[in-house]
């Protein structure tokens, strides 16, 4: 028999409602949907075993990319009309261009974007310039824009450095229990301030070939903050590090260049990136290159070409992703067609498992400045990024092994060794570090865009309970109290509206559908409080058509919480806690499974251009295409097959 054929093992979650309650033609429509998506889903693997989807973002990504390329000099003109018919494709109707698929126009995405399309050669007055410009205009200008825009202009002569906050190297010989110092920052923001630390001190000005006059309001700076505030406090402290920028201590500036420098290379990964995403990427290629390295230098050469990995080509235009993860993409794989009733042993699953196998990170990396003597375990994200594993795809490749017949080497005790190490004080798990919560990073002048800190989250923290529940389910290990621990966090941190927060995916409907699997999994009785409300927060959100959809902007007005247009993957959230939580024969579950067939495309597949995928909440969103696919068919196969909950 095929993977699509099979049947699925009982998922023995307790108290789940009876297939007799769901009718046989609603049933059968699932059936007929999953099997579609199946075989889609199938069709994508590589031929090593991974499933990578892309990882959509806005177009800062790509304006930031002509950028470097004409600060470095080595703008292509081909390329650049590429990326600016991208570009010019995803711009507004009313000539902005937003963050995210539907949303509002952003002023500093616009301006970024604007710039890019001067650099391609669209002219001021052209009808899509000069809307864009005007926007800027009327939401402040360049004087309005983020600090990271300003910087950018900055490489340029088109902003003064001596506007900018200052971010002193000297940051990198403060210890780790000092307030501020570099491990205080989530480690996407750490790479990236101390590339920034180096771009400040040089402050270089290039040539844009354009200008670009027409972006500025003429507004003044904004004022200072409230005397005796942290803000406050933190101006008075950038305003002493620019006196110090002026007559540095010169032996100690250039040692602390010199350890910054060191670094950054000796982070640099085996695709020539740091840390896998675009931020620090760039801003260290530009750091390096200021501290002298060559474009022929094997570092900066390696760091270009991997670029290159990250960009896509087709028939839209040119257009990087910010970042790429087939290991998550692998493991959700995994799991939904096991969910669909593929066996342990068939070869798809067995690839795909073989290749998560080989993926282990065995060396340590930046968590281990918490964590000195915890052995290293567990997966990262992306293809090469062993400097910095996270607990959420760890545990997500937990589960899938858990699903394969394949031998995983010791590979699954190892990881839950390392994860139980990174379990927080307060019995929550982050991604990537251990108690790294210290809010006052939030606070400094630089910060104006997205999230700089790691602190524990409820999607996290699920995924690690419902995988230590897996383990003592499939009697690997026993972890009752970490477990247990990890449970009063999520109950302790219910919304009072019965959902919960998603940290890395948009955004309630997320976070709940993570959480109720993962506390019926650890033994929460479907009755409990917590899990009602959780429902009856579901079925309060659940649109007309019989989906579900959350808005992005939910990260920012609550009145969006659980609110916006269906989506497969959203609505597929809603089924898994709804399955979990025993309400599988419920008319609410029958209309989302549903909209899943009604909406699916011919091929199996789905559309959905809305982001689903969180970077920072409140500034940066990706839409990650495979989710689409994988989550509606974890959904409907527990729907057609009984199983309540992941195990």
């Amino acid at each position: 028999m095929t993977a699509t054929d099979r049947r699925a093992r009982p998922a023995g979650a307790p108290g789940t409602a009876s297939r007799a309650s769901v009718p046989a033609a609603e049933a059968a429509d699932a059936a007929v949907t999953l099997k579609r998506a199946v075989e889609a889903l199938v069709a994508l693997q590589h031929d090593q075993g991974w499933w990578k989807g892309e990882l959509e973002t806005n177009v800062t990504m790509d304006a930031e990319d002509l950028l470097l390329r004409q600060f470095l000099g080595i703008r292509d003109d081909g390329d650049t009309a590429e990326t600016a018919r991208w570009i010019r494709a995803n711009q507004r109707e009313d000539g902005t261009w937003a963050n995210f698929y539907g949303g509002p126009g952003d002023l500093s995405t616009t301006l970024e974007a604007y710039v890019a399309l001067r650099l391609a050669g669209d002219p001021p007055d052209a009808p899509h310039m000069a809307a864009a410009s005007a926007f800027v205009r009327e939401q402040g200008g360049l004087e309005r824009a983020r600090v990271f825009t300003r910087m950018w202009l900055a490489l340029f002569g088109k902003w003064p450095w001596d506007e900018l906050p200052v971010l002193p190297p000297e940051l990198v010989f403060f210890p780790p229990w000092l307030p501020l110092n570099i491990y205080d920052f989530g480690c996407w923001a750490r790479q990236t301030v101390v590339a920034l630390t180096i771009v400040g001190t040089y402050r270089p000005v290039r040539d844009l070939g354009v200008d670009v006059d027409e972006l500025r309001s003429g507004l003044p700076p904004l004022p200072p903050h409230r005397p005796f505030t942290w803000e406050w406090a933190l101006e008075r402290a950038d305003a002493l590090a620019r006196r110090y920028a002026k007559r540095p201590v010169g032996w100690l500036r250039e040692a602390a260049l010199g350890r910054a420098e060191r670094w950054i290379v000796e982070r640099q990964e085996a695709d020539g990136g740091w840390g896998g995403i675009q931020p620090p990427w760039v801003y260290s290629i530009i750091a390096l290159h200021l501290r002298g390295y060559s474009l022929g230098h094997p570092v900066l050469q390696a760091a270009l070409r991997g670029l290159e990995g990250f960009t896509i080509r087709d028939e839209r235009g040119r257009r990087l992703e910010a970042c790429q993860s087939p290991v998550w993409d692998t493991a959700l794989s995994v799991v939904a067609l096991s969910d669909a009733g593929t066996d342990a042993d068939d070869p798809v699953l067995a690839a795909a498992a073989r290749w998560l196998v080989g993926e282990e990170v065995t060396v340590p990396g930046d968590w281990s400045v918490r964590r000195p003597e915890l052995a290293p375990g567990g997966w990262a994200f992306e293809f090469e990024n062993d400097h910095y594993p996270d607990v959420d795809d760890t545990a997500e490749v937990v589960l899938s092994l858990l699903r394969c017949a394949e031998d995983d080497r010791g590979s699954i005790e190892r990881a839950t060794d390392w994860v139980l190490g990174m379990q927080c004080s307060d019995g929550g798990w982050a991604a990537f570090d251990v108690d790294n919560t210290r809010t006052l990073c939030r606070k400094l002048p630089f910060c104006d865009f997205g999230e700089l800190i790691d602190p524990p989250s409820a999607d996290v923290t699920a995924h690690v309970v419902e995988m230590l529940a897996a383990l003592e389910a499939a009697g690997r290990r026993s972890e009752r109290d970490a477990m247990a621990r990890g449970v009063a966090w999520l109950l302790a941190h219910q919304e009072a509206d019965g959902s919960w927060f998603g940290r890395w995916g948009a955004n309630y409907l997320y976070g709940t559908g993570a959480v109720v699997p993962a506390l019926v999994a650890a033994g929460v009785p479907q009755s409990h409080d917590a899990i009602r409300r959780a429902v009856a927060w579901l079925v309060s959100r659940q649109n007309d058509d019989g989906g579900w959809g959350e808005d992005l902007r939910s990260y920012d007005d609550p009145a969006w919480a659980g609110r916006g247009v269906s989506t497969a993957s959203q609505t597929a959230w809603a089924l898994l806690a709804l399955l979990a939580a025993g309400e599988s024969g419920s008319e609410p579950a029958a209309r989302g499974v549903g909209f899943l067939a009604a909406s699916q495309r011919p091929d199996g597949t789905w559309d959905e251009p809305w982001f689903t995928g969180t970077g920072f909440p409140g500034d940066f969103y990706i839409n990650y295409h495979l989710y689409r696919l994988v989550f509606p068919i974890s959904a409907l196969g527990r729907f057609v097959h009984g199983g309540g909950r992941r195990g």
